[in-house]
C-alpha cells in the first residue's frame, strides 16, 4: 500500500469514528432544526423538543365549533366548512428558562388557563433509544380563579432520523370531572396519549394522535385527531381534524361526546430563534 493510499484508509477511518459522535453533538444543540421533532406540539399533546435556554416559542389553536357531519354538503359549502362559525381558540407562550427546561402558558377563548413546565430527563443517543421528558401542568378556570386540574406526566419519545417520531405518554390529571366532588366516584383521570410525526416531503408532514382513558373519570370517547402540516423557515403551519375541542390537558382528558361529529380547526407555530 502506498503512503497516500494509507493516508486516505487513515482519514476514512477517523471520518466514520467522530460521525457519530459530531451527529450527537449537533443533536446537543437545542437550536438545530430538527427535522423528525419539529414542533413542541404533535396537535394538543406535547412533545419531547426542547426549547434553548433563554429563548421562547408563540402559538396559536383555532377549532372552528361547526361539527363538519351537520348537515349535508351543501350546508357545508354554505358554512364555508365551518370558517362561518364559531371557534374555540388558544393563545400559547413557551420560554426556555433552564437548560433542557421550558415554562409556559396557554389560555382558550372560554377562559380556561393552563400553566405547564417540562423536562428532559433523558435523551435518545446510542445507549439510550427513547428521550424520556417529564411534563406538568395546571388548568384553572374563569381566568385562573375557579376549578383547578393539576395534571403530571411523561412523554417517552423516539425519533427515527429525520423522518419522523413517535410518542406514547402517560399522563394524570386530577380534578377533571365538574360534578361537585360529592356526587361522583371518579374524581380524576389516567391516560396514555399516544401518536407521531412523519415528514413525507422536505417541509411537510402528516401527524396523528389519540388519548385512550384507562382510568378514573373516562366519560363518552377518547378524543382523537389527524392534521398536514408545512414548515416555512421557523413557522409552522397545521390544519387539523380532531372530534373535540379541547387543548388543555383536563379538556383532553374529559374527551369528546361522540366520535361522529369531527371539527375542523388549525395551529400556528412561530419559534423566536
Amino acid at each position: 500500500m502506498t503512503r497516500s493510499s494509507s493516508r486516505l484508509v487513515v482519514t476514512l477511518a477517523i471520518a466514520l469514528v467522530c460521525a457519530p459522535a459530531a451527529a450527537f453533538a449537533q443533536d446537543d444543540d437545542d437550536a438545530v432544526l430538527n427535522l423528525a421533532e419539529q414542533d413542541f406540539t404533535l396537535i394538543t399533546l406535547p412533545t419531547a423538543l426542547r426549547l434553548p435556554t433563554y429563548k421562547s416559542a408563540f402559538r396559536v389553536t383555532h377549532r372552528f365549533t361547526r361539527p363538519l357531519g351537520e348537515g349535508d354538503f351543501g350546508d357545508l359549502a354554505s358554512d364555508m366548512f365551518g370558517l362561518d362559525s364559531g371557534a374555540q381558540i388558544g393563545l400559547e407562550y413557551r420560554f426556555g428558562i433552564i437548560k433542557n427546561g421550558q415554562i409556559g402558558v396557554h389560555r382558550t377563548s372560554n377562559k380556561t388557563i393552563q400553566l405547564f413546565g417540562q423536562y428532559d430527563v433523558l435523551r435518545q443517543d446510542r445507549q439510550l433509544p427513547v428521550d424520556i421528558t417529564a411534563i406538568l401542568s395546571m388548568d384553572g378556570t374563569n381566568n385562573f380563579q375557579d376549578s383547578y386540574s393539576p395534571s403530571v406526566g411523561a412523554v417517552v419519545s423516539r425519533r427515527f432520523g429525520t423522518l419522523g417520531a413517535l410518542y406514547l405518554e402517560p399522563i394524570w390529571v386530577n380534578n377533571t370531572n365538574e360534578q361537585p366532588k360529592e356526587l361522583v366516584d371518579h374524581n380524576d383521570t389516567f391516560m396514555i396519549g399516544v401518536g407521531g410525526r412523519l415528514r413525507v416531503r422536505p417541509t411537510v408532514y402528516v401527524v396523528a394522535e389519540l388519548a385512550p382513558r384507562v382510568a378514573g373519570y373516562k366519560p363518552d370517547k377518547m378524543q382523537m385527531g389527524f392534521a398536514v402540516e408545512k414548515r416555512a423557515g421557523g413557522h409552522t403551519f397545521q390544519l387539523n381534524f380532531s372530534n373535540a375541542l379541547g387543548t388543555t390537558r383536563a379538556q383532553v382528558a374529559r374527551g369528546a361526546f361522540n366520535n361522529d361529529d369531527w371539527y375542523m380547526g388549525f395551529n400556528i407555530s412561530r419559534k423566536f430563534y
